[in-house]
């Protein structure tokens, strides 16, 4: 999903439709069951909206909600709490693939760096930003995803 773009779209504002140029920076489009550009298939549901955790935590397929009270939009990720810099600084990728290995989790990589640049303790935790995304009634939860593998190129 794509989480920083503009786009064109009509909502109401002011008890009235307006179009407007939304622009989501950090944040991905989730549309509510019967919003009239899904496809017939997902009217019933709303848009299914994958959340990646990081390489070692779980990911998340939100879903929209009727009265959204931000242009149909939610969380797309859990976001960074630390740099790449800062965390190649504090993470050795080669203790990072041993850590998750040991946790029955695949991992292939370009390189070192680029393990430990995407470190899970260099995000916040997704399940905390998911619940406040839920509990701001931007979206809701519709399954929970845990890592089986991870592939950072």
């Amino acid at each position: 999903m794509s989480h920083n773009l503009a786009t064109i779209e009509t909502h109401e504002v002011g008890a009235r439709p307006r179009r407007l140029c939304v622009h989501r920076k950090g944040a991905t489009r989730a549309l509510p069951p019967g919003h009239p550009d899904l496809p017939d298939e997902l009217a019933g549901t709303g848009q299914p909206t994958p959340i990646p955790g990081t390489m070692g935590a779980a990911s998340y397929v939100l879903a929209g909600v009727p009265r959204s009270p931000a242009f149909h939009s939610t969380c797309h990720s859990a976001g960074r709490t630390r740099s790449r810099h800062a965390a190649t600084r504090a993470t050795s990728g080669h203790a990072l693939l041993a850590e998750l290995e040991s946790r029955g989790i695949a991992v292939r990589g370009t390189s070192w760096k680029g393990l430990a640049e995407e470190a899970p303790t260099a995000y916040k935790e997704v399940t905390a930003v998911v619940e406040a995304s839920q509990g701001a009634g931007l979206c809701r939860k519709v399954a929970k995803l845990v890592p089986l593998g991870v592939v950072k190129g």
